[in-house]
């Protein structure tokens, strides 16, 4: 069911040759069709947990466009685990096509104002789902971010079999950055591209790993805003599509490879660096495909 490890691809460019540097690409966009990238990576040791304590419901936090709530969705449907989804902000209906995936797999969405979604108070929560068992709900933080999920992420670098100066990968709660930092040599740096202002994003970090070592920075990678294009950015997801054959998406990957393509070109790596770059999916959506493959 799952490619683990995910492969590694080598992305030659005439950049990377005029520049002198190597640039790789970690495939976690292929460790599974509906739950890939760092994903799975985040829910792997939670649901390990949720399955040692014999809770049978899992229970998440996500926008109208999560990637999160998909994978959960779609674990549940392969692991046997009742879901439920409490997603922020009011429903529309039809439904688009995240959502829909979701309950196609079985996940129960519950809506909620956004006032209420801040809060997050689960005893609150409870009280719109009918036929629950409290003591039978495992509850995942929004994006999977816990230390079960640090866990899973810092298993990446385990993963990769070359050596390497910088890996990098999008940040949007930053907990998949964190773990990978936190598995690092001295030597190497980890670069995380938040998609999403947040001043205090580097604070929380440090908050999730006291010990974190300083081998860790982050780059704005918010390019016209979250989830939203640009020209530029849609012209170079789709030139980086026909000439590797790998889609990138416009809310996270898409971004971050087009401020590598920049840093590149601005001499921030210094000759002879050799970068990974982490496929942290976020492609499974058709409409996604459609939009930059042509």
């Amino acid at each position: 069911m799952f490619q683990l490890p995910s492969p590694i691809q080598k992305i030659e460019t005439e950049l990377t040759q005029k520049f002198d540097v190597q640039l790789f690409i970690k495939r976690d966009d292929l460790i599974h069709p509906e739950i890939s990238g760092n994903k799975w990576r985040k829910l792997k040791y939670n649901i390990a947990q949720a399955q040692l304590e014999n809770k049978h419901t899992l229970l998440t936090f996500g926008g109208a466009f999560s990637n999160h709530i998909t994978a959960t969705a779609a674990a549940g449907k392969y692991l046997n685990f009742r879901t439920i989804g409490i997603i922020r902000g009011e429903k529309y209906t039809p439904l688009n096509t995240s959502l829909q995936f979701a309950e196609s797999c079985g996940m129960e969405l519950f809506y909620v104002d956004r006032t209420a979604y801040k809060q997050k108070n689960i005893s609150t929560v409870l009280t719109q789902i009918p036929n629950y068992v409290a003591a039978d709900i495992f509850v995942l933080p929004e994006g999977g971010a816990s230390e079960w999920a640090l866990k899973g992420c810092a298993e990446i670098v385990d993963e990769i079999n070359i050596d390497f100066d910088f890996i990098c990968c999008a940040c949007g709660t930053g907990t998949t950055i964190a773990g990978i930092a936190t598995n690092l040599k001295n030597t190497q740096q980890a670069i995380g591209f938040p998609v999403l202002k947040h001043p205090n994003l580097h604070q929380e970090i440090e908050q999730k790993i006291p010990d974190l070592k300083s081998n860790f920075s982050l780059i704005d990678a918010s390019i016209g805003g979250y989830a939203k294009t640009t020209p530029q950015l849609v012209q170079f997801i789709k030139a980086f599509y026909h000439e590797h054959q790998i889609l990138l998406d416009y809310v996270y990957t898409g971004k971050v490879m087009l401020r590598l393509f920049e840093l590149i070109e601005q001499g921030y790596f210094s000759k002879k660096s050799t970068i990974v770059m982490v496929h942290t999916g976020g492609t499974m959506n058709a409409n996604v495909f459609n939009k930059f493959k042509d």
